[in-house]
């Protein structure tokens, strides 16, 4: 299956291994992977903090940016929550209205795509130690997805993944409001870290950078001994460098 790759402006700028390792995972998944260096971001920043002009300016590039044909792959629930469900409020009745609908149907998140549409869930990824999973509030609310990421770590060597207490919490980042209001994000990550070393945890995993970014800044400033990691970079691990 020929894809699209969305990667999102966060991913390009902070975690660029991610993006080639979402390359190297749909490759092996058998998909042949086309890139727009032309694309940017989705908008979400900009409609999150209620410049909808603005954010239908970069949305209305995202959507010259990729074809109606192919699907679109991206390795974050919270841009393809983003595009999926909120390019209504922008696009509705105007003249991208059509493409826009269109593109909302074949966008999907990463492991929704590798586990609902592909059908692969075995990458022959190796990780030892024990993890938990994060649902990112997009993944689980926008992109209903709960299931898939699991089912993909199952199969990772070595792995042992176990529940995490209050998974479906948010961890606090939730884009300007880690910024506007600081004390409270940064409690709701302690409590999500908390949680993880109670479990005995090794990994921190979820399909969101965003939220990982949050996570690891908070044990990075109280030195714990746990480490966050993307879904995308777990299942090129042990592999994608051969």
């Amino acid at each position: 299956m020929k894809i699209e790759l969305f990667v999102p402006c966060f991913i390009d700028q902070l975690f660029p291994d991610t993006a080639f390792n979402t390359v190297k995972v749909l490759q092996k998944a058998g998909c042949v992977v086309s890139y727009n260096p032309g694309q940017t971001c989705c908008g979400q920043p900009a409609f999150n903090a209620g410049f909808w002009d603005d954010a239908k300016a970069v949305g209305s590039k995202f959507l010259n940016d990729f074809s109606e044909e192919d699907v679109i792959v991206s390795p974050s629930a919270s841009c393809t929550g983003m595009v999926r469900n909120y390019y209504n409020d922008l696009f509705t009745n105007t003249m991208a209205h059509n493409k826009c609908r269109a593109i909302q149907a074949n966008i999907y998140e990463l492991s929704d795509f590798l586990i609902n549409i592909m059908q692969f869930d075995h990458f022959g990824a190796e990780l030892e130690g024990r993890a938990v999973y994060h649902d990112s509030c997009s993944g689980l609310r926008e992109c209903k997805i709960k299931e898939e990421p699991r089912r993909l770590l199952s199969k990772v060597y070595g792995l042992d993944l176990v529940e995490l207490k209050d998974n479906e919490t948010c961890c606090g980042f939730g884009g300007t409001f880690a910024v506007k209001f600081d004390a409270i994000s940064s409690a709701m990550a302690q409590q999500k870290v908390d949680n993880a070393l109670a479990a005995g945890a090794d990994y921190i995993i979820s399909t969101d950078a965003s939220c990982l970014l949050h996570l690891q800044n908070y044990i990075d400033k109280e030195k714990l001994p746990i480490k966050t990691m993307h879904i995308a970079d777990v299942l090129a691990n042990g592999w994608g460098n051969v």
